[in-house]
């Protein structure tokens, strides 16, 4: 049996530059955080007591006899990827999927890491980071980047530049004081609403010539964001004045990005003492992340009292296999 731990991630400036269509021209950089939010992937093989070979738990039940019957399109296309057979999975996450958090790709890179896992083999984080790429991208036919599944892998604070067809990650260089003051500042809150974000990337594609200016835009505010973080001299609150730009600049990026009620509550936020913030992911929903002096974060959480509010911690360390039993199983019985 193999148990994964896979963080959730937090993407603060360059989201969209990571899109292939648009790093291949023009470069990408993202700067983003995971946080401790996990999903968690149980894999074993399952015994061959029942009346079926196969049984899936996450949102829904599955119990099949053939992975071509599986339902799920990743767990599907990645047991015929990596070849496994007779499994019990289950899935379970802190956070809602479809909430802007990369939730489905720190379950395609937790998942690859079970099955890995499961084989008795290691797998490092540059090519597991790859494989989902390739597993959500490519087998599965999603629309969507390259930083959710690389942040899932890597974990940690990170500026992660795209070049052509590779990447490359970089840890942010911040004292440990100035880290723990930024999160201080960070206000994470859930907007209620759930969305499908490979959709909502199918449809922003449509215009992506028209968003090409305003990607060029955010990608500049990736080096100045970095800057504010690893000059020690520079005023932190710059972080969220930075924070109010790019979210601006991602209103014009597709018409599925925002709302009137995604726009009345960020409008109310800023009201009450936020310098800026941004919703997490594709847009259309899911969470928004606000920087709050600290003297005023009472007053945003009044005045968006029917919104949850989420506290959290960065964490640094990505995907892990936390529990490992080697299991005996025979493929030529199946």
């Amino acid at each position: 049996m193999v148990i994964t731990k896979t963080p959730f991630r937090m993407s603060f400036f360059g989201g969209g530059t990571d899109m292939p269509y648009f790093f291949e021209q023009h470069g990408g950089s993202v700067l983003s955080t995971t946080f401790d939010k996990y999903c968690y992937v149980n894999i074993r093989h399952l015994p061959r007591f029942f009346e079926y070979s196969t049984h899936l738990t996450y949102s829904k039940l599955e119990y099949v006899n053939s992975v071509d019957e599986i339902q799920h399109p990743a767990i599907r296309n990645a047991m015929k990827m990596l070849d496994m057979h007779e499994i019990r999975l289950t899935y379970e996450a802190d956070l809602p999927a479809r909430s802007g958090l990369g939730t489905s790709s720190s379950f395609a890179v937790g998942m690859l890491n079970g099955f890995y896992a499961l084989k008795g083999k290691y797998i490092d984080k540059k090519r597991l980071a790859d494989e989902a790429i390739y597993l959500e991208r490519v087998l599965c036919d999603e629309a969507g980047g390259w930083q959710d599944q690389i942040a899932a892998a890597y974990g940690g604070f990170n500026r992660i530049d795209f070049s052509k067809d590779s990447f490359s990650v970089h840890p942010v260089i911040i004292s440990p004081e100035r880290k723990n003051q930024l999160r201080k500042n960070l206000m994470m809150f859930f907007t209620g609403f759930t969305r499908y974000s490979a959709k909502i990337q199918s449809v922003n594609l449509a215009a992506k010539e028209e968003k090409i200016p305003y990607l060029l835009e955010m990608l500049q505010l990736v080096d100045e964001a970095e800057k504010v973080l690893t000059d020690k001299y520079t005023n932190l609150d710059d972080f969220g004045r930075l924070l109010d730009a790019t979210w601006k600049m991602k209103r014009n990026t597709g018409k599925c990005v925002t709302t009137d009620s995604i726009d009345d509550i960020y409008q109310r936020s800023i009201r009450a003492g936020a310098i800026g913030g941004k919703l997490l992911g594709a847009g259309g929903g899911g969470f928004f992340v606000f920087y709050v002096p600290l003297e005023c974060q009472d007053n945003v959480k009044r005045a968006l009292n029917e919104l949850l509010y989420i506290p959290f911690e960065f964490e640094d360390g990505g995907t892990q296999v936390i529990h490992y039993t080697p299991e005996h199983y025979d493929p030529e019985l199946a």
